[in-house]
């Protein structure tokens, strides 16, 4: 088998953003195959001979840690036939409790006015509001169309869709993206609030549909942490903070998969922007609308973000 290249592959882990990762960490037999395969790259055989495991359980750890993006395999046509070589991705992980990850070299993030979308088809309820107040009319469509909306902090639409477009930092960078992540905090949307209101969230990129999260409810039992007092407080106060990731394993939304698209199914060097599609579907199983908050709503000072991990 080969041995590994000197230089090391160092990789940065957010508790929030990468909790998938961190589980697949929590383990000591993983830890153990991740040790052997910093040294040198091993067959499933070999793994389980070395660590005196079941070849099953060796398989089983090693597709989880394929999952998350920190093991690779080939397949090597050997004199005993075709055997799966696996290999480790990286040597070292580093916990960051901060958001300054977004400041290495091989992250960019862009933060994406909530109000800036470039396509919207809605149907009421529906709304818009900046944090001073609401803009244009309450379920009125063509709310969407006022020049104000570059302030929104709050959107809302009982179904449809609505559409962003981001700067393809990969043409810049000139190299490879392993990951593509969105950050938002969502919610369902009722006519007042209620906790027990499942709605199911979808988003595509590039066209590309990354799945399903189902929001449980549209809250308002107290008031968002930066939602303004002026808005009253039977009206959608704040959401949950969700991640969308999608890389060549798959897409996940706060570290549970929701599809198997790939990263590669994106065309991403194909195209000078990414397209990011936000939808609450009217023929879904849970058809419960959709709010988006922005800065000056809810419980996260923040517009949609978006991750490009190279």
């Amino acid at each position: 088998m080969e041995k590994k290249e000197a230089s090391p592959q160092v990789l940065f882990l957010n508790p929030k953003r990468d909790i998938h990762i961190i589980k697949a960490l929590a383990s000591d037999i993983r830890m153990d195959i991740l040790t052997l395969l910093q040294k040198e790259e091993q067959n499933i055989n070999r793994i389980s001979e070395l660590l005196k495991i079941p070849q099953s359980t060796a398989a089983t750890n090693i597709q989880t840690l394929e999952k998350v993006g920190l093991v690779s395999s080939r397949l090597y046509h050997g004199g005993k036939g075709v055997q799966k070589v696996c290999s480790a991705l990286y040597d070292e992980f580093i916990i960051r409790m901060d958001d300054s990850v977004k400041t290495e070299e091989n992250v960019i993030e862009v933060e994406m006015p909530l109000g800036l979308f470039i396509r919207y088809d809605v149907n009421v309820p529906c709304g818009i509001c900046s944090h001073e107040k609401i803009l244009g009319n309450l379920d009125m469509p063509s709310a969407f169309l006022s020049p104000e909306r570059v302030k929104a902090g709050l959107i809302w639409f009982g179904s449809g869709s609505i559409d962003y477009q981001f700067p393809n930092n990969a043409f810049d960078q000139k190299r490879p993206v392993r990951a593509l992540e969105f950050e938002m905090e969502l919610s369902s949307e009722v006519p007042g609030t209620n906790p027990d209101w499942p709605s199911d969230i979808s988003l595509s990129v590039n066209k590309v549909p990354l799945g399903l999260w189902t929001s449980p409810g549209d809250f308002g039992d107290k008031r968002g942490k930066y939602t303004p007092e002026w808005w009253k407080l039977k009206g959608s106060q704040y959401g949950i903070l969700t991640t969308w990731r999608i890389d060549e394993t798959g897409s996940y939304v706060n570290g549970a998969k929701i599809g198997d698209a790939r990263l590669g199914e994106l065309e991403l060097m194909a195209h000078h922007s990414v397209r990011l599609n936000i939808a609450a579907d009217l023929k879904a199983q849970n058809a419960g609308g959709l709010n988006i908050f922005g800065k000056g709503f809810g419980n996260y000072e923040r517009d949609i973000l978006m991750r490009m991990f190279f």
